[in-house]
C-alpha cells in the first residue's frame, strides 16, 4: 500500500495534515469572532455584524499620511492632505488600513494589552490589502520599537508581530532588530504634536549591527496606529541618518479628524 507520501507531494501533504487539523480543533474548540467573541464559520476572523463596522480606509487617502478624504474632489491632484502639504513628514508614502474608532480600537487593544496576539493576521490581511503598492520584494519591514522596559512588561511589540505577519503574507524581508529606543519615554497619549516630538528626540536609533546593511535600501516601518505621526516620524529620521534611500509607513490604523476639521485635533489620546 502507498505510503502518503507517493500520494500527496511533502509541500500539499503538509497543506492537507495542516487542514485537518484545524478542523479537528473547530470541532471540539468552535471559532468565535476576534471582535465580540461570537461563533464565526472560520478561525481569526470577524463575524459578519463586526466587519460591517469596520471602516476601511479605500482610495482617495492622502498619499503621505494614509487619512482618507471624503471624496476625490477633496483629494485634488496633489492627493495630499493639508497637513503633509504644510509639513511634510519625513517619510515618502504612508498606508493605513483602518480608521481608528471604537470597532478597530477592539481589535487593537486587545492585540496591544489583552495578549490576543492573533488578532495580528487580520490586521495584517488589512495592511497587506491597502499597502500592497508599497510592498516591493526588495523592501525591508521594520517595527517601530519598544522600549525594553515596556517590552518586558508587554511581553511583545505588537508592531514587530504585524510586520511579521506583512513578511509572511508578502515574502518580505522583515528586520525586527533594526531600531531600538535608547531612552525611556513617559506616555505620549496626552500629548499634543510638538510634545511628543520634543519628547522623541533622540529617542529613537538604529542598532550598529544593520547600519551597513540599510544604506541605500528602501524600508516599510510597520507600526498598529498613526496618530501624529510623532513616533513613526522619529524612526524615519533614525533611518535616513544611516543612508535608506527611501522610507515608507504601513499601519493598521489612522486617527482621523472629526467631520468637519482639517487635521488631527492636538486633544487625541491614546493608551500607550
Amino acid at each position: 500500500m502507498p505510503g502518503l507520501s507517493s500520494i500527496f507531494p511533502p509541500r500539499r501533504l503538509t497543506e492537507h495534515l495542516r487542514r485537518g487539523a484545524r478542523h479537528a480543533l473547530d470541532l471540539l474548540l468552535p471559532p468565535h469572532c476576534l471582535s465580540c467573541g461570537a461563533e464565526v464559520a472560520q478561525a481569526g476572523h470577524v463575524c459578519a455584524e463586526c466587519f460591517t463596522h469596520l471602516h476601511l480606509i479605500a482610495a482617495p487617502s492622502c498619499r503621505r499620511c494614509g487619512i482618507p478624504f471624503t471624496s476625490e474632489a477633496a483629494a485634488g491632484d496633489s492627493l495630499t492632505c493639508h497637513d503633509c502639504l504644510h509639513a511634510p513628514p519625513p517619510w515618502e508614502a504612508g498606508r493605513a488600513a483602518l480608521v481608528y474608532d471604537d470597532w478597530s480600537r477592539r481589535l487593537i487593544l486587545g492585540l496591544k494589552y489583552g495578549d490576543r496576539t492573533e488578532n495580528a493576521a487580520l490586521l495584517a490581511r488589512y495592511m497587506y490589502l491597502s499597502g500592497r503598492d508599497l510592498l516591493h520584494p526588495d523592501a525591508i519591514l521594520v517595527p517601530v520599537p519598544l522600549h525594553r522596559r515596556r517590552l518586558f512588561t508587554r511581553r511583545y511589540n505588537q508592531s514587530a508581530l504585524l510586520a511579521g505577519e506583512l513578511s509572511r503574507l508578502g515574502g518580505i524581508a522583515h528586520w525586527p532588530d533594526t531600531l531600538m529606543r535608547i531612552r525611556h519615554t513617559r506616555p505620549l497619549g496626552h500629548m499634543v504634536g510638538a510634545q511628543r516630538r520634543a519628547v522623541l528626540d533622540g529617542a529613537i536609533t538604529v542598532r550598529p549591527h544593520r547600519r551597513p546593511d540599510l544604506r541605500g535600501r528602501h524600508v516599510i516601518l510597520v507600526d498598529d496606529v498613526i496618530t501624529t505621526g510623532s513616533t513613526l516620524g522619529a524612526c524615519a529620521v533614525a533611518l535616513r541618518g544611516h543612508g535608506v534611500a527611501r522610507v515608507d509607513v504601513l499601519s493598521a490604523a489612522r486617527v482621523c479628524p472629526p467631520a468637519g476639521t482639517r487635521s488631527v485635533t492636538d486633544t487625541v489620546s491614546l493608551p500607550n
